[in-house]
């Protein structure tokens, strides 16, 4: 049981094809208790999702733009646990006219609100959420990426707020590392959640698996989710300020790999 024992939170658990539901499963089948996070019109959705996990959860409402919602949610945890073993940061979200292929005519206020909430974001939970974490000896944190490598067509700002995600894991990693936290990202290759639908020209990503040495289910978020575990878990105790690749491998490819 590879997190027995273990008291996770998760967000971003939105319908049954979202990474963290895979995360949450796992973690359940592994042996955690979680609580998962939801916010306005998603909350009631997540409370529904949840009911088909293996345990259903309880679900606390987050808005991780709002001081007050992220100190509810240590507070709730402080008193249902008294310490936390682990943090899941799958939230991101940019307004239409910073995805798409607009990005020279997005409007600051638009860049603003997909930096604060997809990137900001981390350093506000990883805060709020350390001292929890200290009482357990340290735990970990581990947030969901997308290569920010490359300009990737139609990604615009949400690739530089998913850039700046993985600057501030690592500024994130050495504030948190002397408490014992460890810090580390998860770049998935993309995958059909409700996120990517809402991204025009996600269909380009339809040929990743031409590019991936071991292949690509772009219907298939199991192998993210097992990888973020790992990294929940106790068998990684050296490792943080990491962004591990779930890709199938195209990210270490220059062409066209697989006939």
């Amino acid at each position: 049981m590879l997190l027995d024992g273990k008291r996770l939170l998760i967000t971003g658990v939105l319908t049954d094809a979202s990474i963290a539901f895979h995360v949450a499963r796992h973690a359940q089948e592994q042996g955690a208790e979680i609580v998962l996070t939801g916010f306005g019109r998603g909350l009631r959705i997540t409370e529904r999702i949840a009911g088909r996990l293996p345990d259903p959860p309880e679900v606390l409402e987050l808005d991780v733009t709002d001081e007050a919602h992220l100190e509810a949610v240590a507070e709730d945890l402080r008193a249902r646990w008294g310490a936390l073993d682990g943090v899941v940061h799958a939230v991101g979200f940019a307004p239409s006219s910073a995805l798409g292929g607009r990005f020279l005519s997005t409007p600051w206020a638009d860049v603003a609100t997909a930096l604060e909430v997809s990137t900001y974001s981390l350093a506000a939970l990883g805060r709020t959420t350390a001292p929890l974490l200290a009482e357990a000896g340290g735990g970990a944190i581990v947030g969901l990426d997308f290569d920010a490598q490359v300009a990737w067509p139609a990604y615009d700002w949400m690739g530089v707020a998913k850039a700046g995600l993985e600057s501030a894991a690592r500024y994130l990693a050495r504030d948190l590392g002397p408490q014992g936290t460890r810090v580390n990202l998860v770049a998935a290759g993309p995958l059909k959640t409700t996120a990517a639908r809402s991204i025009e020209g996600f269909e380009m990503f339809a040929e990743w698996h031409r590019r991936a040495p071991l292949g690509w289910d772009v219907t298939d978020p199991e192998p993210v989710g097992r990888v973020v575990c790992a990294l929940l878990s106790d068998w990684m105790p050296a490792v943080t300020g990491e962004i591990v690749h779930v890709d199938g491998g195209t990210h270490a490819m220059g062409g066209d790999v697989r006939a």
